[in-house]
């Protein structure tokens, strides 16, 4: 439970991936983690403890061991979650309302998104004494909502309506004349001239709480993929040191397809592994011996199966809430091979953490995940892993108490096993 209750004000307090970002950079710095810059040289010594973020919203944390490595084990995972973001030019007036122009950001259940409590958070650009700085704001107070439109005049709604974004997700923030960049404004401590970029996102004011018979579930906002983000950080920093490089990867822009720099499909990961070799002084061909002997968890939740409509789910590879952590399998789209999953389910096996396997059916596809990304740039072996989940993208999703707790156990698990992987057909774990 005190994972949960941690988690749950992790979600509350990031409604973005930046938020969430400088939340998880709070959290290592309180387990002794050092922050690095990209922009300067890096002294990294034996045993030592850093992060790295790039954009503000990703960030990859590490430790190295205090003798020699011969490879990383990586924890890799996504920073942002499906939502609306507010274009450029985001303000218009119509028919006596002040409405916010906004695109989709990831695909989302849209429908899910009417007559509920809405804010808007991200990142400014403000100009200051000493050039431009970015800085984070979060209005943290319900201020939008998108409105339905009565039964009496959409008769078929109950039947199933084709939504449109530019027409039907625009959201009310106030009379006509309103101005929301004021309101960041104030917000910032700045005036709104001085406003000279942003990186504006609609977000979901509702709390993460408990449900169930017997508060067995969890309702959230964002629990794909935070649930996994967190967990990844809170193993990482529990993990007794090792004689590999511990490694949690927390990307951004999962959900529109990963290819910006501070995505899975970027040099990000690729360069700060480079840059730990050069730093400990290892020689020609380190990176690339390195990563023929290291293993990565693609962390991203898995869809649990729905009470009421099983038939969508493939009948022999199902999985429910609270059953334990989920090794994922997609021959089109993940990493699972039968060697990374023997490795891991291992692994759990010997921490005492439930496995469940899910695979779609054949003839419905299933989304993607950052794991085969990441890996054609930094290619080793890797198992697409998660936890079980209702409402998948919807505005809140649910997922079990206890499955929490097996990822971290099992990530934690993961980090404090050394994984010698021998030739293409050996590997070993102790």
């Amino acid at each position: 439970m005190e994972y949960i209750r941690e988690m749950m004000d992790f979600v509350r307090q990031s409604p973005t991936a930046w938020h969430a970002v400088a939340n998880l950079r709070g959290m290592l710095e309180n387990g002794g983690f050092c922050s690095l810059n990209e922009g300067e040289p890096w002294r990294i010594v034996p045993g030592g403890c850093y992060y790295v973020t790039r954009n503000q919203s990703s960030i990859i944390a590490f430790r190295v061991p205090k003798m020699g490595f011969d490879h990383f084990q990586v924890v890799a995972s996504h920073s942002d979650s499906p939502c609306f973001k507010l274009k450029p030019s985001a303000h218009r007036d119509a028919n006596g309302y002040a409405i916010l122009n906004v695109e989709k950001y990831g695909g989302m259940i849209m429908q899910t998104w009417f007559d509920r409590p809405l804010s808007i958070a991200g990142r400014a650009v403000v100009r200051t004494g000493e050039g431009l700085e970015a800085r984070l704001v979060n209005l943290d107070r319900d201020m939008a909502l998108i409105p339905n439109l009565p039964i009496h005049f959409n008769r078929a709604v109950n039947d199933g309506v084709k939504l449109n974004p530019q027409v039907d997700m625009l959201p009310v923030y106030g009379a006509a004349g309103a101005n929301y960049m004021t309101l960041v404004a104030e917000a910032l401590g700045v005036e709104a001239e001085d406003i000279l970029g942003c990186d504006l996102y609609l977000v979901n004011r509702d709390t993460p709480r408990l449900w169930g018979a017997v508060g067995e579930y969890i309702a959230s906002p964002r629990l794909d993929d935070l649930e996994c983000a967190y967990a990844s950080v809170r193993a990482l920093l529990e993990a007794k040191p090792s004689d590999h490089v511990d490694m949690a990867c927390v990307f951004d822009n999962e959900e529109v397809g990963s290819a910006t720099r501070q995505g899975a499909d970027s040099s990000f990961m690729t360069q700060v592994m480079g840059r730990i070799i050069a730093a400990l002084g290892d020689g020609e061909q380190a990176l690339e011996t390195a990563l023929a002997r290291s293993m990565m968890l693609s962390a991203d939740n898995a869809h649990g199966v729905h009470p009421t409509h099983p038939e969508k789910y493939d009948e022999d590879n199902r999985v429910a809430l609270n059953g334990g952590v989920v090794v994922k399998f997609n021959a089109q789209k993940y990493t699972s091979d039968g060697i990374s999953q023997a490795v891991f389910e291992a692994i759990c096996q010997g921490a005492g953490v439930p496995v469940q396997r899910f695979a779609n059916r054949s003839d419905i596809p299933g989304g993607s995940t950052l794991g085969n990304i990441a890996n054609t740039h930094a290619s080793m072996i890797a198992v697409d892993i998660g936890l079980a989940q209702l409402s998948m993208h919807a505005a809140n999703e649910s997922a079990g108490v206890q499955d929490l707790g097996y990822m971290v156990r099992a990530m934690r698990a993961f980090y404090e096993t050394q994984i010698d992987v021998v030739g293409d057909e050996i590997i070993r774990i102790q």
